[in-house]
């Protein structure tokens, strides 16, 4: 796995005030769990850019006044309105002890059933695995040229040397699902064959040729002969 180095100063003063003067200054207030005990230092902003934007994962040697540490980016603090680094927490490992990870999902290739009328669905970017430092991978890589509609990869699929993966087996990381389109082709191909609305049914009998409409029978009937003036006398 890719690793990253971040220089970084020790704290000493933890009220709120000092925090906000060191936010105030560029700088990051960070924290190191899982030794002997934890270590605050700070380090400026611009160190954490490849770390935190970016989706790939590394681990990180931070070096704090001479020391220098083997850690994992654990939570990360945002604020809700600008969107900046407000506080990071990092892990502490050592190379024979499992590390606990989310790494990313890296999909390869053009599925089958996408050339068919499907379409490719990615239900997880992100897996969670343990492994030893040494056998951290930088990504999953899935490749999908075979897979056709109806196919999916879930994370009991997947076999790596030295890697536990701690999901669900059963959880689908990436399927080909049909479409809408595909689904109502059959439909519409029937329906392009029915009878059109008004079309005579099968076997009725066609009216004779110059036959009055049935409505205008008897409409033309002669009128009565007009009555005859009496004589006069």
């Amino acid at each position: 796995m890719k690793s990253l180095t971040i220089a970084g100063t020790r704290r000493t003063d933890m009220t709120k005030s000092g925090i906000k003067k060191l936010r105030s200054d560029g700088q990051i207030p960070c924290v190191i769990y899982g030794g002997k005990e934890p270590v605050h230092f700070a380090a400026p902003a611009m160190s954490f850019k490849k770390l935190v934007y970016t989706p790939e994962v590394h681990t990180v040697q931070v070096q704090v006044e001479g020391q220098e540490y083997s850690t994992i980016m654990r939570d990360i603090q945002f604020h809700p309105v600008t969107d900046s680094i407000l506080h990071i927490d990092f892990i502490e490992f050592t190379n024979d002890t499992p590390v606990t990870i989310d790494i990313p999902v890296h999909v390869h290739g053009n599925a089958e059933g996408v050339k068919q009328g499907g379409r490719l669905l990615t239900k997880l970017r992100k897996v969670k695995i343990k492994a030893l430092p040494s056998h951290l991978p930088d990504s999953i890589d899935l490749h999908v040229d075979n897979m056709v509609i109806g196919d999916s990869i879930r994370i009991g699929d997947l076999k790596q040397d030295g890697v536990t993966f701690l999901d669900s087996p059963s959880n689908i990381i990436v399927g080909v699902r049909t479409t809408r389109a595909v689904v109502e082709e059959v439909p519409a191909a029937a329906a392009a064959g029915a009878a059109a609305p008004g079309a005579a049914a099968p076997g009725a009998a066609a009216p004779a040729a110059g036959a009055a409409p049935a409505a205008a029978a008897g409409a033309k009937a002669a009128p009565a002969a007009a009555k005859a003036p009496a004589a006069k006398k």
